[in-house]
């Protein structure tokens, strides 16, 4: 979806051509998403040698992104401590590569344990300088940002004109699109909304997840049917692209019209797993359970913090930002003073 079009969407024009927003705006962002997206992209050094790419980039990218939604609340969402551990009980080789040694950034750093300390110095001050910002920032402990961003994205809208609009490259979150949830894709620079997903995929956004869980997703180790690709996918459920679906709709299929094929036969065999993977992919009920929902809840009921423009400026010039952000003082006032009241 292009800009032009995601502000047709979002916006209701008027006879005099100006326009004006329509219901709320929830911008929720996948913190270490984004900013992991900019620490592997930028290898920008201040004067004295520290890498700031994934700071810096952070709040340009944030920047970018409120001037371009024009958001009523922005949300800003962590990972908690210990937050894999209820995926990983339920399939314990949920993400077992992501601990894999490797320097991102060999320009910037020697060694692996130099680049690490680096990423979480960068991500212990991102959020003390959104802690200067009218912006929410949200971490549960065992409680993954995927879970809070989808319970997030589904509560707060709370008119047919309220949109959550998610930004992350994280793909799993395809399956949450709506009419009233989008999904902004920075790798892509694309908008997804129902339209955009069929689209790209050939699927309805509401059987995304049954598309991941036959077909796995290699990002958080997740294994699918062998010699099912997407080309056998669509021949042998070719409903998935024109008709909303459950797992259990899927089995049933499966066992009513596959009964003779090989894919059928590993379905079944592997039926238990696939139930396991379809739980722990199933963004619709998120991970959280009933107090740290009531905690979510009082917190969209907060007020917006203050914006303390100084001490943002104070952090900025500390760690010798430069000219990453192009005249701060306007940028401050032109990004986030929408938000004072």
């Amino acid at each position: 979806m292009a800009k032009k079009d995601l502000l047709n969407l979002l916006n209701e024009v008027k006879e005099d051509g100006k326009q004006t927003v329509e219901g709320d705006r929830f911008l929720l962002i996948d913190g270490l998403n984004l900013f992991f997206r900019n620490f592997s992209i930028l290898n920008m050094v201040n004067p004295d040698g520290a890498h700031i790419g994934g700071l810096g980039g952070f709040f340009r990218s944030l920047g970018a992104l409120i001037r371009e939604i024009n958001p009523t609340k922005v949300y800003v969402v962590f990972d908690g401590q210990g937050s894999s551990n209820n995926r990983k009980n339920i399939l314990p080789e949920y993400k077992s590569d992501r601990n894999l040694s490797r320097i991102t950034n060999w320009e910037a750093f020697d060694n692996l344990e130099e680049e690490d300390e680096s990423k979480v110095e960068q991500i212990i001050r991102i959020i003390q300088y959104l802690q200067c910002l009218p912006v929410k920032i949200i971490s549960i402990d065992k409680v993954e940002a995927d879970d809070i961003i989808a319970y997030l994205s589904q509560k707060l809208p709370n008119t047919p004109k309220d949109k959550s609009i998610i930004v992350s490259s994280d793909k799993d979150y395809l399956q949450l699109v709506s009419q009233q949830i989008i999904v902004y894709r920075p790798i892509e620079k694309a908008y997804y909304t129902p339209d955009k997903v069929k689209s790209k995929f050939n699927i309805l956004s509401e059987n995304f997840i049954i598309y991941k869980t036959l077909m796995g997703d290699n990002s958080d180790s997740i294994r699918g049917i062998k010699g099912l690709g997407e080309k056998k996918l669509f021949k042998l459920f070719p409903h998935l692209s024109t008709e909303k679906t459950t797992f259990e709709e899927t089995l049933n299929y499966c066992e009513d019209r596959l009964k003779e094929h090989v894919i059928y036969a590993r379905i079944l065999q592997e039926e238990d797993r696939l139930r396991k993977s379809y739980k722990l992919m199933d963004l619709s009920l998120p991970m959280i359970d009933d107090n740290d929902k009531k905690f979510i809840d009082s917190f969209i009921k907060e007020e917006l913090p203050p914006l303390h423009s100084k001490e943002f400026l104070q952090l900025y010039n500390q760690d010798q930002l430069g000219g990453i952000i192009r005249n701060v003082d306007f940028w401050i006032k032109d990004v986030f003073e929408r938000f004072v009241k």
